[in-house]
């Protein structure tokens, strides 16, 4: 069976490596249930275990007849005291064919991974085509993925980083610069927020923090943080009028992003779009702003771990 830790998995693939395939997997008949929710005995109540499977019938990458997935993840909240993460996980690829496995993954390795994949598929297929300025809202580890995908499908004369704390937003922006990135760090998130073209956030905000008002008719806004229905990134007035997408309808009623203006009327469920039906409408990017949101969803996960395995095979 194939072994891909942290490490092998960057060596295996960049962020922009990842959007054709799912491009693909996205466009697919790919099946993914409802990602399974436990609470474990322990000292803290908010101890988890999450399942998350998926399957599809078409051949994968490497010409397996369909893959098979399951990403198991490990929430537990004290593990910052003993100096280790508090979410853990790893991903379990066996065979469409036999059932056998083929294939473990270091879980945060490929969720980076993938949801930056993500957000830079939804950009390619959304966001203008020639956009000036993009907005990394949030310090965190996936702020670096996310600014690699954006850059992977689109020119920018400037990228800026905000960040409640200015010394982790000038960490990034260091660290990024010596890609030869033209990243600098944004003090102002409103005045940042009306020069840019597109907008991503990830962060674990509970309250808006993009407002409508400060925003380009044309914006595209990449909205990862909001994965429980009491967090916020964005205000009604960003969605209102949008042309909006998600990776998965659970997003609906996952992300507070949507549940909670649909709860309240000032959008409406049957104006959402999935990815699966812009790449198969393949429109074009509205002219209108654009929102993407995502929550995460499984099949995504398969096809990065399809893809990992079928280049540690080719020895890549």
């Amino acid at each position: 069976m194939i072994e891909i830790d942290f490490a092998a998995a960057h060596r295996l693939a960049s962020v922009g490596s990842l959007v054709g395939p799912l491009r693909r997997v996205f466009a697919s008949r790919a099946v993914s249930p409802e990602r399974a929710h436990y609470d474990l005995p322990g000292p803290n109540p908010a101890r988890r275990l999450l399942l998350m499977p998926s399957w599809r019938a078409e051949r994968g990458s490497d010409g397996d007849a369909g893959g098979i997935g399951v990403k198991i993840v490990t929430v537990f909240p004290e593990n910052g005291t003993r100096g280790l993460p508090s979410v853990n996980g790893a991903y379990l690829l066996l065979s469409g064919l036999t059932g056998e496995p083929r294939g473990w993954i270091d879980g945060r390795a490929l969720t980076l991974l993938r949801t930056a994949a993500v957000s830079a598929l939804a950009a390619d297929l959304l966001a203008p085509a020639n956009p000036e300025q993009l907005l990394m809202v949030g310090t965190g580890a996936l702020s670096r993925y996310l600014i690699e995908g954006h850059l992977a499908v689109r020119n920018y004369a400037s990228v800026l980083v905000w960040g409640r704390d200015s010394r982790k937003a000038a960490a990034v922006a260091e660290e990024l610069r010596a890609r030869d990135w033209p990243i600098t760090v944004a003090d102002d998130l409103e005045a940042a927020a009306r020069s840019a073209t597109v907008i991503s956030c990830a962060t674990l905000a509970d309250k808006p923090l993009i407002q409508g008002r400060w925003l380009r008719s044309g914006t595209h806004l990449d909205l990862v943080g909001s994965f429980r229905p009491d967090m916020r990134e964005a205000d009604d007035a960003c969605l209102t009028g949008a042309f909006i997408t998600v990776d998965t309808p659970s997003a609906l009623r996952e992300s507070g992003d949507l549940a909670d203006p649909l709860a309240r009327g000032a959008i409406a469920a049957q104006d959402i779009a999935t990815l699966g039906d812009v790449i198969a409408a393949a429109p074009g990017s509205p002219r209108r702003r654009t929102v993407f949101i995502s929550v995460g969803v499984a099949h995504a996960d398969l096809a990065v771990a399809e893809e990992l395995c079928a280049r540690h095979s080719l020895g890549a």
